[in-house]
Order: C-alpha cells, then sequence, then structure tokens
C-alpha cells in the first residue's frame, strides 16, 4: 500500500465559470467517450487446485471461484475481490478485455469442463505446492504447445508450504522435465534452487519488447522478497529471453523474468511470488504488499505479461504502429488509479486514498497541489498509439476545487500535453463541484510513442486542487 502522504491544507470549494484552453486545431473536445472493449476478451486461468493457498499463501484472485464476479460482479479496488492477488484480477477486469474464472480441481485440455484449458487463452500457476499428475502435465503441455500461453510463478527453493516435501521450483523444473510432450528442456530455461533474500531486478533496455513496455506501462524494477532465478538455455530453445535481472547478473544465468514460446503458445516465469501479492487476502495470512512497492512496477509487469501470453500483443511491442494494423483497445495502465502508486509516474503524493478529496469511483485517484504554498506536481504515462489507429481518445475525468477568491486572476494552473503537445490548461478559474469529462482526440499521433503528463503548478498562497480519476487513452 502506499506510504504516508504528506499534509495538505484543508480544502473548500468555491463554484467558479468552466474554462478551457485548447491549443491546436486538430484537438477536439467531447462531452463523453466510450471505452472500447476487446471483441473476443481474453479469457484467463488462474489456477488454484494445487495448494495455492497453503500456509501463508493466498495466492487466488477472489474466494467466489471459479467465476470471481459472484463476489462482486464490478469491482474497482483490490479489496472488492478477497485474495492477495485480487489486484492482478480486478485490474485485468476494469479493462473489459478479460475474462477470468478460477480452477479448483485437476487441470484438463479437451474435457467438457468450464474450466478446461481449451477454453482459455492463458494459464496462471501463482507458486503451485503439489505435483502436477502425468494427465495433468501432458493437459499444459499441449496446451502451450496448441497456443495457450502460461504464466509461471515460483518462488525460493525450500518453500514448502503445505509440507508434502515438494516446492515450487522443484513442482515447475518437474513440469518441464518430466512430462509425456517433450522433457528435452522445452522452453530454454530452468529455475534455480535458490533462496535470495531481496533485491530490486532491473529490466533490460529494449523499448520493443511487448512485456516490458505493453499497454499496461513501462517496467523499470522487480522485487526479490525471498525468491529465485532461472538459467537460459538458448541452445535448447532460441526464443528464451531475459527481461529482468538480478543485480550483477545478465545473458543466461540470474534471470528473474523470462519469457519464450514453445509450439504456437507462450511462456513467461517469475522467479517470487512477492510481486504479485496485494496483502488483501484472506484473514490470518501473513501477506506482503510487493504489487503497490515503490521500488518496482509489479503491477505492469504482471499486466503486461498477461496481455502478451493472451496473445493481446505481438513480439514486436504489441500494436506498436509497425504493422498498420489496429485493435480496439484502452491503452492507459493503472487507469484508476486503484492499483496504487505503479504504471503512472508522478510526484510524491500525487496518487493518493487520501479521504480529504474524494475519488469520483473506487478508493484512489491522482491528487495535484493542493497545498496553499508554492508547489509544482506531475503525473505521466508513455503509451504507443498505433499506426493503423484512426481513432484515439484520451478522456479522464477533473475535479478542481479552490480557496481563491478572485474571478479574473489564475494563479494556480494545470497543463495537460500529449508529448510536445498541449491538449488543455485549467486554473483556479475552472473550479466548479463535482467531476467534469474532459475529452481530446490524439489521432494525429498514431503511429507514435508519447508521454501523457498532467503539470500542477501553484502559486505561493491559498490552495487549488486538481484531482483526476477514471483516466483511458480508447484507440479503434
Amino acid at each position: 500500500m502506499l506510504g504516508s502522504q504528506r499534509s495538505r491544507r484543508k480544502v473548500t470549494t468555491l463554484l467558479a465559470g468552466l474554462g478551457l484552453l485548447v491549443t491546436g486545431a486538430a484537438l477536439q473536445v467531447s462531452t463523453s467517450a466510450t471505452p472500447a472493449q476487446a471483441a473476443t476478451p481474453h479469457r484467463i486461468l488462474f489456477d488454484n487446485g494445487h495448494a495455492e493457498t497453503a500456509g501463508n499463501a493466498d495466492w487466488i484472485i477472489s474466494t467466489s471461484q471459479p467465476d470471481p464476479l459472484g463476489e462482486d460482479s464490478s469491482p474497482s479496488s483490490e479489496s472488492d475481490w478477497t485474495g492477495a492477488i485480487s489486484s492482478w484480477g480486478v485490474a485485468l477486469q476494469k479493462t473489459g478485455d478479460y475474462s477470468l474464472e478460477t480452477a479448483t480441481g485437476a487441470l484438463t485440455y479437451g474435457g467438457t469442463s468450464t474450466t478446461d484449458l481449451s477454453n482459455f487463452d492463458t494459464l496462471v500457476l501463482p507458486e503451485p505446492n503439489t505435483l502436477f499428475t502425468t494427465a495433468e502435465k501432458t493437459a499444459i503441455m499441449n496446451f502451450v504447445k496448441n497456443g495457450g500461453g502460461l504464466f509461471m510463478v515460483s518462488d525460493h527453493t525450500g518453500a514448502d508450504r503445505n509440507n508434502d516435501g515438494e516446492d515450487a521450483v522443484e513442482i515447475l523444473n518437474d513440469l518441464m522435465t518430466n512430462n509425456s510432450v517433450d522433457s528435452t528442456d522445452p522452453f530454454g530455461f530452468s529455475i534455480d534452487s535458490l533462496s535470495i533474500s531481496s533485491d530490486y531486478p532491473s529490466a533490460i533496455g529494449d523499448s520493443s519488447d511487448p512485456v516490458l513496455h505493453g499497454s499496461f506501462g513501462t517496467v523499470t524494477k522487480s522485487l526479490i522478497a525471498s525468491g529465485t532465478t532461472a538459467t537460459l538455455k538458448p541452445a535448447d530453445n532460441s526464443s528464451v529471453k531475459g527481461l529482468l535481472y538480478r543485480t550483477g547478473y545478465s545473458g543466461n544465468t540470474g534471470a528473474f523474468f523470462a519469457t519464450s514460446t514453445f509450439g504456437s503458445g507462450r511462456v513467461a516465469f517469475w522467479g517470487d511470488s512477492s510481486p504479485i501479492d496485494d496483502d488483501t487476502g484472506q484473514s490470518g495470512n501473513t501477506l506482503y504488499d510487493g504489487w503497490n512497492d515503490s521500488g518496482a512496477t509489479n503491477a505492469a509487469l504482471a499486466l503486461n505479461a498477461t496481455e502478451w501470453l493472451a496473445g493481446g500483443s505481438d513480439s514486436g511491442g504489441g500494436d506498436d504502429g509497425g504493422d498498420g494494423t489496429c485493435t480496439a483497445a484502452q491503452l492507459l495502465g493503472n487507469q484508476g488509479f486503484e492499483s496504487g502508486n505503479t504504471t503512472w509516474t508522478a510526484t510524491s503524493g500525487v496518487i493518493t486514498n487520501s479521504s480529504s478529496q474524494a475519488a469520483r469511483t473506487g478508493s484512489y485517484k491522482a491528487w495535484l497541489d493542493g497545498y496553499g504554498s508554492a508547489h509544482t506536481d506531475t503525473l505521466s504515462q508513455t503509451v504507443t498509439v498505433p499506426s493503423g489507429c484512426t481513432t484515439a481518445t484520451l478522456s479522464f475525468y477533473l475535479h478542481i476545487d479552490t480557496a481563491e477568491t478572485t474571478t479574473s486572476t489564475a494563479y494556480d494552473k494545470l497543463t495537460v500535453t500529449a508529448g510536445s503537445t498541449t491538449l488543455a490548461a485549467y486554473s483556479n478559474l475552472d473550479a466548479a463541484s463535482g467531476y467534469a469529462l474532459k475529452s481530446f482526440s490524439l489521432a494525429s499521433l498514431a503511429g507514435t510513442t508519447s508521454t501523457i503528463t498532467f503539470t500542477g503548478v501553484e502559486g505561493s498562497t491559498l490552495q487549488t486542487s486538481f484531482v483526476i480519476d477514471d483516466t483511458a487513452l480508447n484507440v479503434s
């Protein structure tokens, strides 16, 4: 969760005329925006049939299984679903582009159950703690070989949470080396028998990689809080690739996050379960909020990888504008800020759940300025608009609250930019009750990567708060 915020002056609302300064004749302003939905939602199956909640683990997206919507059909925050990886599930659900379920029994492929792997695009194995049966390993490997995505999350060696003699390192290595489909190092890596106490593994410098630079944000670092790494073997599978490495390691050793392919499918490996832990699981468990760790970008990593595994982005960085195609999608990550201080780059204290200013939906929002003293806050996220998109609409809800009494002087200002283009400027003169929807066309940026930036500059006396929520960048 977020750390303590700097104290803000108690705010009051002053109604004033609503003004909008927009530069560039190509920019269009509308009063509504409809989020683009995927024609066929990406279908993700989270496993909970192999002791994923044993001991202090609670690696489930919801206690409602198989369908998490049974707990809350329209979740807006991580606490709306109960589970230590509920943030992962809720973030996917909120995009409208994913259909999520949880498997609680044996994994099958080609069967008739609703959780049969043939009904899904991606299988997530969040630190399994019992061995897969021979039939299950055959099912998983054939699922990937025929085009499925496999997301394997390990933990450190010795993390045998149910005391059956097997930990996630051994279980996942057994899946890869002791199956009836291909046991000759099919993915091109093996998981190391290590217990690394702490580290912040860094991402490699590859701006085209869809997992590191996806629609949910840019990945810079991850987190090890007792975890392990993998050894890569490109001679066995040339597609294997290390994306984040333990400090001091590179190449084929010390890979903390790696991707690969097998047959027509895709594979991702993560060396610790702490990064997916959001500290909101069932009572009685000792959890850790790695999802919102301020020193890492774990949410973007998990979500980008899920999108890539499900076929939502290509090997060249997703819909990066290079092939002239466009898939209807919403491109901003953590669009309602409910994942806390992730995906966005923000001044300290901007992304907050403080009750002094209400969020439009959920608990979190971005609150720029509001101090009543000279201050500058920024909020930004870098996105790529595919070249084939003819429509690209940036939208957000804005509430402006001020203690200024002037009706003629803009003492405090908020500027919105996309790259070098100024989209709008607001000030204390635009204060009003409630949130107002703002919407701009970014179609001219198709085929380019730009940074969306909100900059709030406050004068020396009397506060003005610029509060932003429910952002979106919808393309089609």
